[in-house]
């Protein structure tokens, strides 16, 4: 029957390693869990500390598991569920906030030591920039001190902290190799269906209202773009999403693609193609934000009958994909008749004065391209406002927008003039996307935000097919040719990014984006097309995963032969009687007197006399001749002397 081992006692002085350990880890979480989840889990850690520093007894076992089943509870209530991610790392997060009350081993102490290494990773589900990731390597260095601290004893934490950080600095070319080799995957770092991604979104599904002017304060980044070339003048960048062409009285939205007939545009193309590849961020619907017009799209991608350039799934991280594009061009001339007639519909009732208004355009001019130039007129004429504060529309928002308020941002518009046109007889749609972009001087990419979001219209003639038509540029054609910090009027509230007029603020946050961008690309962005591309680089050429997984066991078994070598190099050559020593003690062990790591020459050799009292003399002249050859002053012969005390003690042992 085995006995179970005792466990080891916990030092007092290691508990606040362990304390900074569970709030490093944990911490970060509060942007991503709830309030009063964080809350408990701070109270905790905090009540751990008191217990601590007023040296007060641990809470009894039976009130943290209450405490458990209680939180516990909470998370279902919270997320309806105790798995995937968000519900597990709440649980992770209670457990953390709970151990420390409870710890009164070694064995506790490693428990939270694993459970902060695990609760890094989770920081990952969630954000995967460059600050997340210098915040990981500082919390991973702390919890490898800790570790020195529990089981190395008492040193100073200077000492501690830069063991730690050689520690890492030596797994370093494992990590680059892993990094490099391991067979990489497509899909997310978690998987469960139900919260594998982000809910970032963009763009809206339905244009109406406040829509597209709610984007307008995230100043974070929707995309980026790369040109072969000089990339084109910001009045052309017109960054093409969802198409709305259905009305209901409010709202515009797609009509289901069956409803519509099965149709691939043809794009005619009248400029210099341009090449470029953009890098999306998730944004949790298929539309790729090709800049108009599409020529060739990237692999697995479709063109719809609307010009949107379409991925086989949502996009559901961070994506680089590769398009030619034209910005002169011309499409939709042999678009299905049915489909013409869909872009004319409207809600049988509803907003009369538009109606009449755009009836009276319709039977002064013959033209569709002048009824175009007579509305783009009304809005210059009539003192409309460009403004992101728009008073509330009511249940006639386009008489209202049009007669009354005239105070509206590019949806209002947009929406407005697809209205007029329709009620003219003309075909016509809204076209939501991003207009323009900022070209970052250090690295060359066009930088798009979320407040570029855009709506603007198009119209069908038979002559020319669908042409943009946009009416903010009627209105503040600063808009379209510098962006929304220059045509909105004075005290309108703006993104952050596009307040800052520092030159060398601007300069630090150009850097700071080309930094980002570098790490997006070649280190969240390694998929296995850049690491069969890094493979090819290296001469490689096509490698299965099995030819990758003998280089990567290869290249590791080289570098762990390396670091041994560069260790026992670097040990300090071991004294010669210390040598003699270690030999005669193995040679006891083999006697069964093993030597403890604690016990000293005279500690071990009063051992040994009083378990074989034969060997008390031997022994014991072996150890006085070891502390004289090791302690004492120097003496001409005393290596000599230990020499032949142990020979002569081994012999004994037979």
């Amino acid at each position: 029957m085995f006995r179970r081992r005792p466990a080891e006692p916990l030092e007092r002085a290691t508990v606040p390693w362990l304390l900074a350990s569970a709030v490093a880890t944990t911490a970060p979480h509060v942007e991503h869990q709830p309030h009063w989840l964080m809350a408990i889990a701070g109270a905790m850690l905090l009540l751990g500390c008191w217990l601590w520093f007023s040296r007060r007894g641990l809470p009894p076992r039976w009130l943290l598991s209450l405490i458990v089943v209680g939180g516990s509870t909470a998370i279902w209530f919270e997320y309806r569920t105790l798995f995937g991610r968000d519900a597990g790392v709440a649980l992770l997060i209670l457990f953390m906030a709970l151990k420390p009350l409870e710890m009164r081993s070694r064995r506790d102490a490693m428990v939270v030591v694993m459970l902060g290494l695990f609760l890094l990773l989770t920081h990952y589900f969630y954000s995967q920039s460059i600050p997340t990731g210098l915040w990981l390597i500082a919390s991973c260095t702390l919890l490898t001190a800790t570790l020195i601290r529990i089981f190395g004893g008492a040193q100073a934490p200077a000492v501690i902290v830069r063991h730690a950080a050689i520690l890492l600095l030596q797994a370093t070319p494992f990590m680059l190799i892993l990094f490099l080799l391991f067979p990489r995957i497509n899909g997310p770092l978690w998987g469960l269906p139900q919260d594998a991604h982000s809910s970032r979104s963009g763009l809206p599904e339905t244009i109406e209202p406040g829509t597209v002017s709610n984007l307008v304060l995230d100043g974070s980044i929707a995309f980026r773009a790369r040109f072969d070339e000089t990339p084109p003048a910001t009045p052309l960048l017109y960054w093409r999403g969802p198409v709305m062409d259905e009305f209901d009285g409010r709202a515009w939205r797609a009509i289901r693609a069956g409803n519509l007939p099965l149709h691939t545009p043809r794009v005619e193309a009248r400029g210099t193609p341009l090449a470029y590849e953009i890098t999306l961020e998730s944004h949790q619907q298929r539309w790729l934000l090709a800049l108009d017009a599409p020529l060739t799209l990237p692999s697995g991608a479709v063109l719809t009958a609307r010009l949107q350039a379409f991925s086989r799934e949502p996009v559901r991280q961070r994506s680089r994909f590769a398009f030619t594009a034209t910005t002169d061009y011309r499409f939709g001339r042999d678009d299905p008749p049915a489909m013409i007639d869909a872009m004319r519909q409207l809600p049988r009732q509803g907003n009369p004065q538009a109606r009449a208004l755009a009836e009276g355009w319709r039977q002064k001019h013959a033209s569709p391209t002048a009824i175009v130039a007579e509305a783009l007129q009304y809005f210059r004429r009539e003192n409309f406002v460009y403004t992101l504060q728009p008073p509330l529309l009511g249940n006639a928002p386009i008489d209202q927008f049009l007669f009354e308020t005239r105070s509206g941002f590019c949806e209002h518009y947009a929406s407005a003039f697809v209205f007029l046109m329709r009620a003219a007889g003309i075909p016509a749609r809204v076209v939501a996307g991003y207009q323009g972009g900022e070209v970052n001087p250090v690295d060359g990419f066009v930088v798009v935000r979320q407040s570029d979001a855009h709506a603007w219209a198009e119209v069908w003639s038979a002559e020319s097919g669908w042409q943009r038509v946009d009416p903010t540029a009627a209105i503040a054609p600063s808009r379209v040719e510098a962006g929304i910090a220059t045509a909105l009027p004075a005290g309108e509230p703006l993104p952050a990014l596009a307040r800052i007029d520092l030159d060398w603020l601007r300069q630090f946050r150009y850097r700071w984006e080309a930094i980002n961008n570098r790490w997006n690309q070649w280190v969240l962005g390694y998929n296995p097309d850049r690491q069969r591309e890094l493979l090819r680089d290296l001469g490689l050429g096509e490698i299965d995963w099995r030819g990758m997984t003998a280089l990567l066991a290869t290249l590791s078994g080289v570098l762990l032969l390396a670091i041994t070598i560069w260790a026992l190099w670097r040990r300090p050559p071991q004294d010669a009687a210390l040598r003699l020593w270690l030999a005669f003690c193995a040679r006891l062990a083999r006697s069964g007197l093993p030597r403890h790591s604690w016990e000293g020459p005279q500690d071990y050799a009063a051992r040994v006399a009083r378990e074989r009292p034969a060997l008390a003399d031997a022994v014991r002249a072996a150890a006085d001749a070891y502390v004289a050859a090791r302690y004492a002053a120097p003496q001409p012969r005393a290596l000599e002397q230990l020499a032949a005390t142990l020979k002569l003690a081994t012999r004994q042992l037979h």
